[in-house]
Protein backbone atom coordinates (compact mmCIF):
# COMPACT_ATOMS: atom_id res chain seq x y z
CA UNK A 1 0.00 0.00 0.00
CA UNK A 2 1.26 3.39 -0.91
CA UNK A 3 1.88 6.07 1.62
CA UNK A 4 -0.49 8.81 1.33
CA UNK A 5 -0.99 12.36 2.68
CA UNK A 6 -3.63 14.62 2.34
CA UNK A 7 -1.52 18.01 3.41
CA UNK A 8 2.10 19.09 3.69
CA UNK A 9 3.21 21.72 5.89
CA UNK A 10 6.99 23.07 4.97
CA UNK A 11 8.62 24.90 8.00
CA UNK A 12 10.99 27.51 7.79
CA UNK A 13 13.04 29.43 10.24
CA UNK A 14 12.47 33.25 9.77
CA UNK A 15 14.87 36.00 11.63
CA UNK A 16 11.60 38.66 11.85
CA UNK A 17 8.41 37.02 11.17
CA UNK A 18 6.46 40.60 11.26
CA UNK A 19 8.69 41.57 8.10
CA UNK A 20 8.44 37.64 6.56
CA UNK A 21 4.20 38.42 6.32
CA UNK A 22 4.65 41.68 4.64
CA UNK A 23 6.71 40.44 1.96
CA UNK A 24 4.67 37.03 1.28
CA UNK A 25 1.67 39.15 1.34
CA UNK A 26 3.09 41.77 -0.80
CA UNK A 27 3.56 38.82 -3.28
CA UNK A 28 -0.38 37.98 -2.72
CA UNK A 29 0.12 34.70 -0.34
CA UNK A 30 -2.75 34.64 2.16
CA UNK A 31 -2.22 33.58 5.88
CA UNK A 32 -4.63 31.56 8.20
CA UNK A 33 -5.32 33.37 11.52
CA UNK A 34 -5.78 30.61 13.08
CA UNK A 35 -2.44 29.48 13.16
CA UNK A 36 -0.98 32.69 14.04
CA UNK A 37 0.77 33.95 16.75
CA UNK A 38 4.09 35.98 17.52
CA UNK A 39 5.95 33.10 16.97
CA UNK A 40 4.54 31.13 13.57
CA UNK A 41 2.04 31.80 11.07
CA UNK A 42 0.03 29.52 8.25
CA UNK A 43 0.98 30.66 4.30
CA UNK A 44 -1.19 29.37 2.27
CA UNK A 45 0.09 28.12 -0.99
CA UNK A 46 -3.08 26.20 -1.61
CA UNK A 47 -6.04 23.70 -0.73
CA UNK A 48 -3.34 21.03 0.84
CA UNK A 49 0.56 23.14 0.75
CA UNK A 50 0.88 25.43 3.74
CA UNK A 51 4.15 26.82 4.90
CA UNK A 52 4.69 27.29 8.52
CA UNK A 53 7.01 30.52 9.03
CA UNK A 54 8.60 29.71 12.20
CA UNK A 55 10.54 32.87 14.44
CA UNK A 56 14.03 31.07 14.74
CA UNK A 57 13.55 30.54 18.45
CA UNK A 58 10.79 29.02 18.08
CA UNK A 59 11.78 27.32 15.37
CA UNK A 60 14.41 25.53 17.23
CA UNK A 61 12.16 23.92 19.81
CA UNK A 62 11.35 21.16 17.27
CA UNK A 63 14.78 20.30 16.38
CA UNK A 64 18.29 19.17 18.67
CA UNK A 65 20.55 20.65 15.04
CA UNK A 66 21.48 23.84 14.68
CA UNK A 67 19.70 25.95 12.19
CA UNK A 68 21.01 26.94 8.91
CA UNK A 69 21.76 30.02 7.73
CA UNK A 70 19.77 30.00 4.59
CA UNK A 71 22.43 32.99 3.49
CA UNK A 72 24.74 30.48 3.31
CA UNK A 73 24.00 26.96 2.85
CA UNK A 74 21.20 25.73 1.15
CA UNK A 75 18.81 22.95 3.25
CA UNK A 76 15.64 22.77 1.16
CA UNK A 77 14.59 24.22 -2.24
CA UNK A 78 10.70 25.23 -1.83
CA UNK A 79 9.20 24.63 -5.73
CA UNK A 80 6.48 25.88 -6.60
CA UNK A 81 4.65 25.43 -10.32
CA UNK A 82 2.53 27.51 -11.81
CA UNK A 83 0.22 27.81 -14.72
CA UNK A 84 1.93 30.07 -17.39
CA UNK A 85 5.32 31.51 -17.40
CA UNK A 86 4.02 34.70 -17.47
CA UNK A 87 2.52 33.64 -13.49
CA UNK A 88 6.53 32.89 -12.77
CA UNK A 89 7.26 36.11 -13.90
CA UNK A 90 4.87 38.18 -12.16
CA UNK A 91 5.76 36.96 -8.68
CA UNK A 92 9.49 37.21 -9.37
CA UNK A 93 8.62 40.43 -9.89
CA UNK A 94 6.63 41.31 -6.65
CA UNK A 95 9.62 39.17 -4.81
CA UNK A 96 12.27 41.52 -5.97
CA UNK A 97 9.79 44.39 -5.30
CA UNK A 98 9.31 43.46 -1.58
CA UNK A 99 13.21 42.79 -0.96
CA UNK A 100 13.72 39.74 -2.24
CA UNK A 101 16.76 38.91 -4.15
CA UNK A 102 17.09 36.98 -7.67
CA UNK A 103 18.66 33.30 -7.50
CA UNK A 104 18.79 32.68 -11.24
CA UNK A 105 18.26 33.81 -14.40
CA UNK A 106 15.21 32.25 -16.02
CA UNK A 107 15.85 29.04 -17.67
CA UNK A 108 13.10 28.17 -20.52
CA UNK A 109 13.67 24.92 -21.81
CA UNK A 110 10.32 24.98 -24.33
CA UNK A 111 8.52 22.50 -22.52
CA UNK A 112 9.65 23.86 -19.03
CA UNK A 113 10.16 27.75 -18.12
CA UNK A 114 11.89 27.88 -14.29
CA UNK A 115 13.21 31.05 -12.60
CA UNK A 116 14.04 31.49 -8.83
CA UNK A 117 14.59 33.72 -5.63
CA UNK A 118 15.21 34.22 -2.80
CA UNK A 119 13.37 35.46 0.30
CA UNK A 120 14.35 37.81 3.12
CA UNK A 121 15.52 35.09 5.05
CA UNK A 122 17.58 33.26 2.00
CA UNK A 123 15.16 30.00 1.43
CA UNK A 124 15.27 30.00 -2.55
CA UNK A 125 11.89 29.17 -4.18
CA UNK A 126 12.16 27.51 -7.30
CA UNK A 127 9.06 28.66 -9.45
CA UNK A 128 8.36 27.09 -12.51
CA UNK A 129 5.74 26.22 -15.42
CA UNK A 130 5.50 23.34 -17.51
CA UNK A 131 3.86 22.47 -20.64
CA UNK A 132 1.16 19.76 -19.71
CA UNK A 133 1.41 18.47 -22.85
CA UNK A 134 4.99 17.57 -22.17
CA UNK A 135 4.32 15.17 -19.28
CA UNK A 136 1.61 12.81 -21.21
CA UNK A 137 4.69 11.95 -23.99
Amino acid sequence: MAIQSDKIFVNLPVKDLDKSVAFFTSMGFTFNPQFTDENATCMVISEHIYVMLLVEKYFQTFTKKQISDATKTTEVLVALSFSSREEVNELIEKAVAAGGTLYSDPNDLGFMYQHSFQDLDGHQWELFWMDPNAANQ
